[in-house]
């Protein structure tokens, strides 16, 4: 990498600053759309999901203890389990698996 890395940094920092000023300025009224509230309301939740799951996929040695913990922690969190007996009821299946196979 050569060149300038403040350049690089001011470069990221103003794009960043932007992003997040860019609507705060043209969006001035409340948002009145329900399909677009709707749409807004679960961007965070699927940005999540989008970065979580190919991580899920690729943390343990075998694709299929990985799958085996996601849909355990699907059929638990569906269920309305909480986080920590979601997590660690996962991670015995993947562990269990692992030994498995």
């Amino acid at each position: 990498m050569s060149g300038n890395i403040y350049l690089y940094i001011l470069v990221m920092a103003v794009v960043t600053y932007l992003i997040r000023l860019i609507p705060l300025t043209l969006m001035r009224k409340e948002i009145k759309n329900v399909y677009l509230r709707s749409f807004l309301y679960y961007v965070p939740y699927v940005t999540l999901a989008v970065m979580t799951f190919p991580a899920i996929l690729h943390a343990t040695a075998n694709r299929w203890s990985a799958w085996t913990g996601f849909i355990v922690a699907l059929i638990l969190a569906y269920r309305g389990g909480s986080l920590f007996t979601v997590s660690l009821v996962a991670c015995m299946a993947v562990f269990i698996m692992e030994l498995i196979l």
